[in-house]
């Protein structure tokens, strides 16, 4: 009689809800996904630590999870006329995916209405060919162009990275962190971009962009690389639009200008850490504060690179770089990418034959409009989930 009422509790937990672990699951993918069926999101919680990695629970009530992931490949695309104006209002019929050649099923599609996060990122290293108040009122400025629902985290970096403003809305506190950003010594710019890119950028879900106002020419980067971002790029669903500006002409009058009781580039030992007040050789900042014993990211080589660096990172995310040599072009690009921010379409789909972590797969995206322009990202790489994840503060 025990064993008999035992048996018949046993089945009445079954029926009223407790389940048998795995048969719950969990699928992560962009938050710009929308599905007919599926439940309303849970309310947000408190920010995780920034150590911790993102999580994307979708729990069902008998709180059993095991996760599965699958890929979602998310592709920006801009559709233009042949004078270069952009094509708005498509839906997602009118375009196909090929990867490696092979047509792919397009799982969620998004118009150009859909809110960025916009990561600023502002070179303010000596080497500028831009005062400080040029380069604040140029990025203002940008803010401005951006829609009232984008998002902007405001970054600066010199030889140390600092985050000015996390990803946010609210435009008073963008323009705060934008009037914080101070000249000081050092370039750590491959440091910025996997910050931002790896870091920052990469807890975001939906559409994201980085605008990268630099030279191009890092000096002081110690735990990043250049051929690190670059393959990080691959990966990446961020946007990234450089605004280069070239300072090696000033960068040589500095290199061979002997400071007073000094040899040529170095700094004499009498002279005290603090920006002069006066700078006499009418460049647009200190020759003392800028010389330095040594000559690393002065020579032409240095400066060919930084630009094919530059190139490279727009080329392989689907971005532009912009060329600024003047206040007037500076504001011109920092205006032209946001422009280009609002005639973004997002496509995505999985993937049909799963591939090897660190293979690149080749993307072309087509359209049924006649006489256009189809502009798109043209590979990305599989990520490999089992690197060790590089720990940002």
């Amino acid at each position: 009689m025990k064993k008999s009422l035992l048996a018949i509790c046993f089945a009445f937990l079954l029926l009223s809800g407790l389940t048998v672990p795995g048969q719950s699951r969990r699928i992560t993918q962009p938050a710009s996904v929308e599905k007919t069926n599926r439940r309303p999101a849970p309310v947000a919680t408190p920010s995780p630590d920034p150590d911790s990695p993102p999580t994307d629970v979708n729990a069902e009530d008998d709180g059993n999870i095991v996760s599965v992931e699958t890929e979602i490949v998310s592709i920006p695309v801009r559709v233009l006329d042949r004078s270069g104006r952009f094509i708005g209002g498509l839906n997602q019929s009118s375009f196909k995916v090929f990867e490696d050649g092979v047509e792919q099923e397009i799982g969620y599609f998004t118009n150009e209405a859909q809110p960025f996060t916009v990561a600023l990122v502002l070179d303010m290293s000596y080497s500028s060919t831009f005062k400080i108040s040029d380069i604040q009122l140029a990025a203002i400025s940008f803010i401005d162009q951006l829609r009232p629902a984008d998002k902007v985290m405001v970054v600066s970096f010199d030889s140390e990275v600092q985050v000015l403003c996390e990803a946010t809305a609210d435009r008073t506190q963008i323009y705060k962190a934008i009037n914080q950003a101070k000249i000081a010594m050092g370039t750590s710019l491959y440091e910025a971009v996997d910050l931002v890119v790896n870091d920052r950028l990469g807890r975001v879900k939906g559409r994201k962009a980085m605008v990268l106002f630099t030279d191009g020419v890092d000096t002081t980067s110690e735990t990043s690389h250049d051929r690190e971002n670059l393959n990080d790029a691959l990966e990446s669903e961020t946007l990234i639009y450089p605004i280069r500006y070239d300072t090696f002409n000033d960068v040589q009058k500095i290199k061979n200008a002997p400071p007073t009781g000094g040899m040529p580039g170095s700094l004499p030992p009498s002279t005290p850490p603090s920006i002069p007040t006066g700078d006499p050789s009418g460049l647009p900042f200190p020759i003392q504060m800028i010389a330095m014993p040594s000559s690393k990211g002065t020579s032409r080589e240095e400066y060919a690179h930084a630009e094919q660096y530059l190139d490279e990172l727009a080329n392989r995310t689907g971005g532009r770089t912009y060329l600024a040599s003047s206040f007037g072009n500076l504001t011109d690009a920092f205006s032209k990418i946001a422009s280009e921010l609002r005639e973004y379409y997002s496509i995505g789909y999985s993937p049909k034959v799963e591939g090897k972590p660190g293979k690149i797969r080749r993307l072309r995206v087509v359209t049924d409009q006649e006489k256009v322009v189809v502009r798109a990202r043209a590979t990305y790489v599989i990520p490999d989930k089992t690197k060790p994840k590089k720990k940002f503060r």
